[in-house]
């Protein structure tokens, strides 16, 4: 079977920019709260003092509820019949509650010791996390339905992660912002941002609830094969086993865990390493300002997020010419070389050179949102054709959580990273050689072996244009419908 076979994309497959930007919304509102959780969380370090160890270990632990929470969301979505649709009244609520809860989570008391605030922030986050999780995982499922074709979905997904990307444009300059002279200190500019993300959420986060429309309003009924269990029904216990049932089933298929096995590899590897870029370019590069430093991390970061608009559409036009495994190898091999210059061009005789390699590294994470996400798309396809059931909701809540557990692992694996190095806040920019040269090594080098290995995980999946065009119709001809036709009466609805 050839993977270079290509088909157009049918005029009623076609997803209208508009609506592809409203989806992107929801991208938007979604990386800036986890942005910021990533970006302000060193408040509890520089502003408070409290150990990186356990401002990493406070970090993760929360990610282990999204384990239940984020896949009994995905189900609750999946099987949601009502007719404002199976996602939009999750997204709706979702949103509200998570810019609330997010606003109160960062007003920190004062005058406390280390333990207090360990448990203040640790409870805090959990029930935060609660609301995000409402809000994010009916709206990544939503994504996957809006349209059945292979490469408009990859479209879809490019859009919405370069409006994501505006939010990483802004978080590099958290740190700056929160160390305004108009604050009294960073714990009260801390305060202050969370108040304006929060009321952002709100505004931007209801949108997608608002303006678009399901195209699966409810699940799509198939006729089951007699050897099949329907777990459908609507007992406690019916519910009870088809959650685990479809909960097994997504951890056991192939080719979805290879797609997050490459995620977790590239976007974890860049996150276990991320506090550090901060701290080489503070400490290292600037001999401990943290004011200037600041700065300089917030150009780098921009500037990688701005490279990152580009790279994105980049890579969904090369995806449609060479397919989507091939257009990830040659991202991610440039995203390689990005992080391996920071030994070169990070250095205290030219600091202006900490800007080179974020446009290489944009690569990286420019191409694999895009990418995973339509990938994703397909996989649910696949799914539906084995199983008879349609499950986005939860793929798309294991997936994010793998993501979410990986990133947890990288902030505590961070965090005791450098505590390992020898670092010490109290020392400023007098850090022994021992120390800088242990954080320039794991800047550099963690996240180019993590995408190395990514790329052999992207090889091993098995669906192409091809194969997924065959998927497409045979789900197609069971459903009673032609390849030509994009609604189904009581079924399938997209405007």
């Amino acid at each position: 079977m050839s993977s270079d076979k290509h088909y157009e994309t049918a005029p009623q497959d076609k997803i209208s920019l508009l609506h592809k930007i409203i989806y992107g919304l929801g991208a938007f509102v979604n990386n800036m709260l986890a942005a910021a959780m990533g970006g302000m969380v060193v408040v509890l370090n520089l502003g408070l003092g409290m150990n990186p160890a356990l401002v990493g270990l406070v970090s993760a632990l929360p990610r282990l509820t999204d384990a239940i929470t984020d896949p009994l969301m995905g189900y609750i979505s999946d099987h949601t019949k009502s007719k404002w649709g199976r996602r939009r009244p999750y997204i709706f609520f979702g949103a509200i509650g998570a810019g609330v809860l997010f606003a109160l989570l960062w007003q920190l008391p004062r005058g406390q010791d280390e333990t207090f605030y360990f448990w203040f922030f640790l409870a805090g986050s959990i029930i935060f996390l609660l609301g995000h999780t409402m809000f994010a995982t009916p709206w990544v499922a939503l994504g996957y339905e809006l349209t059945p074709d292979y490469h408009e979905r990859t479209r879809l997904m490019a859009v919405q992660n370069s409006m994501g990307y505006v939010a990483y444009l802004i978080a590099p300059w958290f740190v700056w912002f929160m160390n305004l002279d108009s604050f009294d200190d960073i714990v009260h500019g801390a305060g202050w941002l969370a108040f304006i993300i929060a009321i952002f959420t709100i505004c931007v986060g209801i949108l997608p609830a608002l303006l678009l429309k399901e195209r699966f309003v409810i699940p799509p009924s198939q006729p089951l094969p007699t050897d099949t269990v329907d777990t459908t029904g609507n007992t406690v216990g019916a519910a009870i086993g088809g959650f685990f049932k479809g909960f097994a089933t997504t951890l056991k298929f192939k080719p979805f865990l290879f797609l997050c096995a490459a995620t977790f590899l590239v976007f974890n590897g860049f996150q276990l390493v991320a506090s550090f870029q901060i701290y080489v370019i503070i400490y290292y590069v600037f001999a401990g300002d943290q004011s200037i430093g600041a700065e300089y991390f917030g150009w780098a970061g921009t500037m990688m997020a701005g490279t990152t608009f580009l790279v994105i559409y980049f890579v969904s036009w090369l995806s449609t010419k060479i397919g989507k495994k091939r257009a990830f190898y040659w991202a991610t091999a440039v995203s390689m070389i990005g992080y391996s210059l920071k030994w070169f061009f990070y250095h205290p005789d030219y600091p202006w050179l900490v800007l080179v390699p974020a446009p290489f590294m944009a690569f990286g994470l420019g191409a694999l949102f895009t990418l995973m996400g339509s990938m994703i798309a397909d996989v649910c396809d696949m799914d539906e054709l084995n199983t008879y059931e349609r499950r986005e909701g939860m793929y798309g809540s294991i997936f994010w959580w793998v993501v979410k557990l990986g990133m947890a692992a990288a902030l505590a694996g961070g965090g005791f990273l450098l505590n390992y190095t020898g670092f010490d806040v109290e020392l400023g920019g007098a850090q022994s050689e021992q120390t800088i040269y242990l954080m320039r090594i794991f800047d550099a080098f963690i996240p180019t072996v993590c995408s190395g290995i990514a790329i052999w995980m992207v090889y091993l999946f098995p669906i192409t244009e091809e194969k997924a065009h065959e998927i497409r119709l045979e789900l197609e001809k069971r459903r009673g419908k032609g390849v030509s036709e994009d609604k189904a009466e009581g079924e399938a609805e997209y405007a």
